[in-house]
């Protein structure tokens, strides 16, 4: 009994060792680019920024134009436009999917440290109520951030425009 029992152990490991061998496979070669890595690090904050409007920035970048429906080969601009509840990103590709511009709109986002501080050195009696983030991207020009801010105390009412450094313009 105790030559069947061993009989059949070494049978059955032989067996595994044996479904082991795996053949190699040659697999073609890939190459992998960022084609809007400067619209990504022009946008880039430092600073905690609102989630929504990082994960809408990087969908913009990640976007690719020639898998799109609407691709086709005699355009040379492809306008694409992308919605969230907190705001929209109008970005313009070229026929290659290299990001061109974009102009970008935000409602009531988290606002930078840099702006809150400046907002309550130059206003320390009044609060936010909204905020709208403005951004506009050039491939050649670089970018511009500008926040709208409406500002109250009590009853009265202002409206102040700062730059993503504090600079009230």
């Amino acid at each position: 009994m105790k030559k069947i029992l061993l009989g059949l152990l070494a049978f059955g490991l032989t067996t595994q060792a044996f479904s082991q061998i795996i053949p190699t496979v040659e697999l073609s070669e890939v190459t992998v680019y960022a084609t809007n890595y400067k619209y990504l690090n022009n946008v880039n904050t430092q600073e905690l920024a609102s989630i929504p409007v990082k994960l809408l920035q990087q969908k913009v970048a990640s976007y690719d134009v020639k898998s799109s429906e609407y691709y086709q080969d005699d355009y040379d601009l492809y306008n694409i436009t992308f919605f969230i509840p907190e705001g929209k990103i109008l970005a313009a590709y070229d026929g290659d999917g290299k990001l061109l511009r974009t102009a970008e709109k935000f409602k009531d986002i988290n606002l930078p440290t840099t702006v809150k501080n400046a907002v309550l050195d130059r206003f320390p009696e009044w609060t936010i109520t909204k905020d709208i983030y403005v951004v506009s991207f050039n491939e050649a020009k670089g970018v511009n951030k500008t926040y709208k801010l409406k500002l109250e105390n009590g009853d009265k009412m202002l409206r102040v425009k700062l730059d993503e450094t504090g600079k009230f313009l």
